[in-house]
């Protein structure tokens, strides 16, 4: 069986036992399954948001599919940037690296609607038509013209779906890890613990999924590490990622903004394919991997990550052809 096929089947089970569970209550909810469980979630949340350490305000944003949720930093003044955090980590997730991120940019992180967060989808699950509308009704809201992009994982794909849509409003893009963009999952069996966690949430399996995905699970503040194991235990399950495929050679070659990819050596997601391919389609593309760091590099390596994005986003680019 290839590799695509076994995460496809993992994920099927994972989303039968998840639609086998929301049907034990009547809470009306896309994510969560009880309202206690979203309450305590949002508690959680509000904890790991205050680890930004830096004024902020949060905001939500009617739109046709449900309410998003979005935290603002920085300077009013700023380059406008967009933060699409990685699956089930919600825009807290940027604490290593906000302070950095919003010095000199107005720093817009919008929680996911389709994931547990502070966002809430009132709609049937999103297509990947329909997440292309939503982001551009936010961007709508907020007037946002040129303005850069950072992706991780989950956020990756999207700011790429953004990215080859045509007349899109982005400047320059930064892919952390980008999840299914370039290829199928590399490691789907190390992976696996990720979507066992789901079935049977416990400290002890969770435990397993950072080590699988970090590469320094110790930096990993333990009041973040509390939100994103009640992600894991009190979300539903869903099929969605079923919908990320990798893009294909025309769609890449259509984005021609200056993208960064960075990716870590520990990676399970990516691999030197990922790069490869990044290199080869995306015409103005600057590419590093990052020694040391795992699918999470945001946090294994970010001092690391900090510096490669600010230099990419505020130093000159050559627009022809950058240097990899």
């Amino acid at each position: 069986m290839s590799t695509s096929k076994t995460f496809v089947g993992l994920f099927l089970i994972l989303f039968l036992a998840g639609c086998a569970s929301s049907k034990k209550t009547k809470f009306e909810d896309y994510v969560f399954k009880t309202k206690s469980d979203k309450q305590n979630y949002t508690v959680a949340y509000d904890k790991a948001l205050k680890l930004w350490q830096i004024p902020l305000t949060e905001e939500n944003v009617k739109t046709s599919f449900g309410t998003a949720h979005v935290v603002i930093a920085g300077p009013k003044n700023g380059k406008d940037l967009v933060l699409l955090h990685g699956m089930d980590a919600s825009s807290t997730m940027w604490y290593p690296n906000i302070k950095v991120l919003a010095k000199n940019h107005r720093v817009y992180a919008i929680d996911f609607l389709m994931e547990p967060n502070k966002s809430t989808l009132t709609a049937k699950p999103l297509s990947s038509e329909e997440i292309v509308a939503l982001y551009n009704e936010i961007f709508d809201h907020y007037k946002l013209k040129k303005f850069d992009i950072v992706g991780a994982s989950r956020g990756g794909w999207i700011a790429t779906l953004l990215a080859v849509q045509k007349n899109n409003s982005i400047d320059k893009i930064v892919l952390l890890s980008p999840a299914q963009t370039f290829k199928f999952i590399d490691k789907p069996r190390k992976t696996s613990s990720a979507l066992l966690l789901k079935l049977f949430p416990s400290e002890k399996k969770f435990s397993k999924t950072l080590k699988t995905f970090s590469t320094h699970p110790e930096k990993i503040s333990p009041i973040y590490n509390r939100q994103f194991y009640l992600a894991n235990k009190y979300a539903k399950s869903n099929s969605s990622m079923l919908k990320m495929t990798p893009f294909s050679d025309t769609e890449l070659e259509s984005i021609k903004n200056p993208v960064l990819v960075l990716i870590g050596d520990h990676d399970v997601i990516n691999s030197d394919e990922s790069l490869e391919r990044a290199k080869k389609h995306l015409t103005n593309s600057k590419t590093i991997m990052i020694t040391d760091a795992g699918h999470f590099l945001s946090i294994d390596q970010s001092k690391f990550t900090n510096d490669a994005i600010i230099n990419f986003l505020e130093k000159p680019v050559n627009f022809v052809s950058l240097q990899n």
